[in-house]
């Protein structure tokens, strides 16, 4: 069986991003963004999906980190949605509930070819550091671009970083079990396409 594999480029007047992605070997990640959030959480990303990744983009981030961390999304989401195929033989969805600390997220998905996304969570303002309300935009991008349903749910937490560490997890868990391939050898859906 051909592994499930992807190079995407995407280049605009603000950012470069090239995003190589195998849903069938796991390797210790790759990724530079030049923002170091972003390269920590996708790692935890990559490492919990069971995925390779290799990620290399660079862009405004003078002017803030949204057109780079947006970017990155889209590109995942690209190379997700190449890598599946025509997705037969998948599991298709996946969920989980991840504990990091005091924080605690449930995370479910759909490998539907839909989009559409869920974010429920309460992270609180901070005036340095990395901009936390961009997790939602990096989502929204990711899931448009995988034809993904994707739904995210705080259930709690105090730490911003724990709560981010707690959704990126789930998210790569659920993506694991998403992706994994079931017992049969057709496309999980009574449509007979995804």
């Amino acid at each position: 069986m051909n592994q499930r594999k992807a190079k995407i480029t995407r280049k605009t007047n603000e950012t470069g991003v090239t995003v190589e992605i195998n849903l069938d070997k796991s390797a210790k990640p790759s990724i530079s963004t030049t923002i170091g959030f972003m390269d920590h959480m996708l790692e935890l990303f990559a490492a919990h999906a069971g995925i390779s990744l290799k990620i290399k983009a660079s862009g405004d981030t003078n002017v803030d980190d949204h057109h780079l961390v947006e970017d990155t999304g889209i590109t995942i989401g690209k190379a997700l949605k190449e890598a599946l195929g025509d997705k037969k033989g998948i599991a298709r969805y996946g969920h989980f509930l991840l504990p990091m600390d005091e924080a605690l997220s449930y995370v479910a998905l759909d490998l539907s070819g839909r989009f559409y996304l869920s974010y429920e969570a309460s992270i609180k303002f901070q005036k340095t550091g990395f901009n936390y309300d961009l997790i939602e935009e990096f989502f929204y991008a990711l899931a448009s671009n995988a034809g993904m349903t994707l739904h995210i749910k705080m259930i709690k937490g105090r730490n911003n970083h724990h709560i981010a560490e707690s959704i990126f997890k789930a998210v790569g868990r659920a993506l694991r079990q998403a992706v994994a391939y079931s017992s049969g050898k057709s496309i999980p859906s009574t449509k007979g396409v995804l």
